[in-house]
């Protein structure tokens, strides 16, 4: 080798600079939210449609084990577990988000065919259910949220009853609506959602439509 001059090894480049490896990062499953069901469609196409009605409800701490760099790793996960009349589904959180699994430590291990959401969509679904489904107990936040995962037609719904709640809010803190200032501020979470969400845009068009449409009303009263 000549003074001065350096030898790059094609070898050295690609396993100390650069790992050839595949990303870990399993398939998600989609799930829309409807007013008594809930549709889970998974990476292969397949959709099944589960009743809520009488459903039992449970979270837990779990683990999926997949072969990451090569070699067998457990990862932990939050599973949420639907029971009702014999058939069992369960939706896990992303195991590749998750901290490695120790062998010693003893939870449950989540079913190969356990559907994978995001945890934005884990979180909103798992409390809507948990919850016991009521919209009456959910904040603005809390619909915004929900919309996000809904069908259609419950993201509709979901709108209308965002816009009242909102209402009330302005009615009570200020009297007759003079103006959208106070409306849109209350209904912030909805437009914030709207921004990477078209279910939570779609709810926000049918919380302004509903909004106007009784606050015409009001003032006519």
């Amino acid at each position: 080798m000549r003074p001065g001059v350096g030898c790059y090894h094609r070898i050295v480049g690609k396993t100390a600079l650069y790992r050839d490896l595949v990303p870990f990062r399993p398939a998600r499953a989609d799930v829309q939210l409807d007013v008594d069901a809930l549709l889970v469609q998974m990476p292969d196409g397949h959709t099944g449609r589960h009743d809520l009605d009488g459903v039992a409800v449970t979270t837990i701490d779990g683990f999926v084990a997949a072969v990451i760099a090569g070699r067998w790793q457990r990862r932990f996960v939050r599973m949420l577990v639907l029971e009702r009349e014999g058939a069992r589904i369960v939706i896990v959180t992303p195991p590749d988000q998750g901290a490695v699994a120790p062998n010693v430590v003893r939870v449950a291990e989540a079913p190969a065919e356990a559907a994978i959401v995001d945890t934005r969509v884990w979180e909103a679904l798992a409390d809507w259910l948990i919850g016991g489904g009521r919209l009456a107990a959910c904040s603005i936040a809390d619909l915004a949220r929900l919309a996000c995962i809904a069908t259609p037609q419950f993201a509709v719904l979901i709108g209308e009853v965002a816009a009242q709640r909102a209402l009330e809010v302005v009615w009570t803190s200020a009297g007759p609506l003079r103006n959208g200032g106070d409306l849109d501020s209350s209904l912030h979470p909805f437009v914030e959602a709207a921004r990477f969400s078209p279910r939570a845009a779609e709810a926000l068009v049918s919380a302004l439509a509903h909004a106007a449409g009784a606050t015409r009303r009001r003032r006519r009263s």
